[in-house]
């Protein structure tokens, strides 16, 4: 088996789908995608869940991506009475639709998945927007190792972080399996593992055993992370 630090193919829809549900359960929302296979299939896990879950969007739709402004979905959003709107598109796309939202005092906060983390064009994201996406990994990983790499002049962007704490895993599982003996595989899916990005365990098909995509807000000036993570 391969065992991974990073996120399986799935794991950022299955995120938005879980955490999403669990946001707007009282809330009256809408699920919108840009046609592309990646919108397409992250607003049809949400919207698979939430219904599982009882909960109902208001609005389902497919908008025309690449507006210079999107005033008539936003005004068939809020005709449909939807506040919360998940938008499986681009960041640029969703940055107009806040501008737009709030120009027609719609009420309406919106939310994507990792396409928000590049820099927006021209239009800044709306304050409130949300974002389910991985971590930065400098921010939550262990200061002196971020300090460590620094004085070394490598910078801390990508996965540069998690391959480092990859091999924390693979020196502290080889030390483990040769003291008790145990085969290598065992000792890496019995254990959690104290690395620089936190604790790790796999399951047994060698992935993270806990979803890595967390739930962001966009404060005006950066994407930080939601308390109720």
């Amino acid at each position: 088996p391969v065992y991974r630090l990073g996120p399986r193919g799935d794991d950022e829809r299955n995120a938005v789908a879980t955490i999403l549900t669990r946001l707007w359960q009282n809330e009256l929302f809408a699920v919108i995608d840009d046609g592309t296979i990646y919108g397409r299939e992250i607003a049809e896990t949400f919207r698979a869940a939430a219904e599982q879950a009882a909960l109902k969007p208001v609005f389902v739709d497919t908008f025309r991506p690449q507006l210079d402004n999107q005033i008539g979905l936003i005004g068939r959003l809020k005709k449909a009475g939807a506040t919360k709107v998940f938008a499986g598109g681009d960041g640029d796309d969703i940055a107009i639709m806040g501008r737009d939202a709030a120009s027609l005092n719609a009420g309406i906060t919106f939310a994507g998945g990792e396409t928000l983390r590049t820099t927006p064009g021209d239009v800044p994201y709306a304050a409130g927007t949300l974002m389910i996406a991985l971590p930065e990994w400098a921010e939550v990983a262990d200061p002196k190792v971020v300090q460590a790499f620094g004085e070394r002049k490598i910078v801390t962007d990508g996965y540069t972080l998690p391959a480092y704490a990859a091999v924390e895993v693979a020196k502290a599982a080889a030390v483990d399996a040769e003291s008790s003996g145990k085969p290598l595989a065992k000792t890496l899916t019995d254990h959690d593992f104290a690395t620089a990005i936190g604790t790790v365990r796999f399951d047994e098909k060698g992935d993270l055993s806990q979803n890595p995509f967390r739930a962001f807000r966009f404060d005006g000036t950066h994407f930080v992370p939601l308390e109720e993570n």
